[in-house]
């Protein structure tokens, strides 16, 4: 058995894409759909709020899923002298930075 020397480029390249994205998509409101709790129906893109609070988490998971899905299908596809050099590093280094980024952005819920 021989072991693995280049990282997939694929499960790298979707974990920096989904927290790129997932971030681009809270702060632009890039919903892919608009549920509708008190309704229980879902809408399509971003919705106004109809009975109560309208939730877009699910639809900024969706955009940023599907998205993060397609740019690490088209890295994966590049030859492997390109992709070696995507290291794990940026796998873990992106979705930390993203995860100091969203500290930052909901400071108002924690600080008074």
């Amino acid at each position: 058995m021989s072991a693995v020397k280049a990282p997939p480029a694929f499960a790298i390249a979707f974990s920096v894409a989904f927290a790129v994205l997932y971030l681009l998509a809270v702060e632009y409101n890039w919903a892919l759909f608009t549920y509708h709790p008190a309704l229980e129906e879902f809408g399509w893109l971003v919705e106004k709020t109809k009975d109560g609070p309208a939730m877009y988490w699910y639809g900024w998971l969706a955009s940023a899923a599907i998205g993060a899905t397609v740019i690490a299908a088209l890295i994966s596809w590049l030859p492997n002298a390109i992709t070696e050099r995507i290291g794990p590093l940026w796998s873990w280094l992106i979705p930390c930075l993203v995860m100091v980024n969203f500290a930052y952005l909901l400071r108002k819920f924690f600080l008074h």
